[in-house]
């Protein structure tokens, strides 16, 4: 089992959040609400208005987001899902927990202000003009950007 921090269209009330859900792609469990120790670059971009978090330590804003316990399936699911490791490529982040509301096998729970490691999807594929586009410390599909997310059937 992984530890995996989202933050754009796989959250809980988000565009993607149903394939955390579908048992199919694998077991997903949600553990806590976190955030990153250090600022990133969290920008929406494209022309299907995607989020991504520009894998820029030290730039940008601490990104909000959830941290979830996924199995092997999920997390090939995952990697499929997000165009590893041509669009997205996975590391392991630092972060700090918000609020923990998972099993911890057996184990205490973090506190919140406790620091855990999680894979997170971000990129160091992107186009040099995206370092212009507004930074975000929590994405929403529905917020005041107005940039409409195109979902892949809609594509």
């Amino acid at each position: 089992m992984a530890h995996v921090f989202v933050y754009g269209t796989l959250k809980k009330g988000q565009p993607n959040y149903h394939q955390m859900l579908d048992c199919t792609n694998g077991k997903a469990e949600f553990l806590a609400t976190a955030c990153t120790t250090q600022k990133f670059p969290l920008i929406i971009a494209s022309k299907y208005n995607i989020p991504f978090l520009l894998n820029i330590p030290g730039q940008g804003h601490y990104v909000q987001g959830e941290i979830y316990k996924v199995n092997d399936k999920m997390l090939k699911f995952l990697d499929d899902f997000e165009s590893v490791p041509t669009m997205y490529q996975r590391t392991l982040l630092k972060l700090e927990v918000k609020e923990w509301v998972g099993s911890k096998d057996g184990e205490e729970a973090p506190k919140p202000g406790s620091i855990v490691e999680a894979l997170v999807y971000s990129t160091t594929t992107y186009k040099p003009h995206w370092l212009s586009l507004p930074c975000y410390e929590s994405y929403d599909s529905d917020g005041d950007h107005g940039l409409q997310y195109f979902c892949r059937e809609c594509r």
